[in-house]
């Protein structure tokens, strides 16, 4: 047993040397890092406390950033998902051209970020954009309306970007509602049940789990989101639109502080970990089936 357990030290060390030093170790230095006044110009690291942290619950820019990117992680999670679950349920009774169209809308989620930032600043643009271009066509007024620069729509058009690319959630939860028993639905119908009422009370809570995680993923996702963020309204206008990470970048870009940006980073891991924790617990991720 003790030569089982060298073995097992053995083939583990590589991994945990890999994880202590790629994450670990840089996850340590951005909470040490936080509490200091660490700039570019500076000629050393002083250590300030919790300064940074006074200094940034003091900033409307970050309530504002914060504010963003938490509904943006409920819309993501509650609204994003439901339609990717949604179209997987609508997908898995296999409707004419399913494998197709399930190919065709994974096509937006395998395009970077930045390019279909690009594709939508071209759609929102106000003199030749397709949305403004639409409007015109349908007789509602010669409209040159810039909606990614708009304070009244600036928010849901950024939303609308990545709104309805929920090709991940689809593939993830179709594959897994593919390898439920088809018995048990078939048990179902032969004793009346409707296609509603099995995809409610069968396919529903068989898929909880798998739902569940994409809501991490998707909690997740919107964590990182910078790039498409960054390309059509770099957080404009004014904050309307920024959120954590992009507010990390500007304090980064505008005074170089490193110990101030890092502190954001804290606080961005910190509601990640919240996010991340009420997911789990709701839909019982973890926890094993018996």
């Amino acid at each position: 047993m003790k030569i089982k357990k060298r073995w097992l030290v053995l083939f583990l060390a590589p991994s945990v040397i890999l994880f202590m030093l790629i994450y670990a170790a840089p996850l340590i230095m951005v909470f040490a890092s936080s509490l200091t006044d660490w700039r570019l110009m500076s000629p050393g690291i002083h250590f300030t406390g919790f300064a940074n942290y006074i200094r940034l619950f003091k900033d409307p820019d970050f309530y504002m950033a914060l504010k963003n990117t938490l509904i943006w992680i409920l819309i993501h999670c509650i609204a994003h998902v439901s339609l990717g679950v949604f179209l997987a349920l609508i997908l898995y009774k296999r409707p004419w051209g399913w494998k197709a169209i399930r190919t065709v809308y994974m096509v937006p989620n395998i395009i970077s970020n930045a390019a279909i930032g690009m594709i939508f600043v071209n759609v929102f643009n106000p003199r030749f954009g397709v949305l403004n271009s639409l409007i015109r066509l349908l007789g509602f007024g010669d409209i040159n309306k810039n909606w990614l620069m708009d304070a009244a729509t600036a928010f849901p058009s950024v939303t609308m970007t990545w709104f309805l690319f929920a090709g991940y959630t689809t593939i993830i939860v179709l594959a897994q509602a593919l390898s439920i028993d088809e018995s048990m639905l078939e048990a179902a119908r032969v004793d009346g049940a409707s296609n509603f009422q099995i995809d409610r009370l069968i396919m529903l809570p068989l898929l909880k789990k798998i739902i569940g995680t994409t809501m991490v993923m998707a909690a997740s996702y919107m964590l990182q989101m910078f790039d498409l963020i960054y390309v059509t309204t770099n957080g404009g206008p004014g904050k309307m639109t920024t959120n954590l990470p992009l507010l990390l970048y500007g304090v980064y870009r505008s005074e170089y502080n490193y110990a101030y940006a890092n502190t954001i980073g804290v606080c961005i891991i910190v509601v990640g970990l919240f996010s991340m924790t009420l997911i789990n617990r709701s839909f019982k991720v973890n926890e094993a089936d018996y």
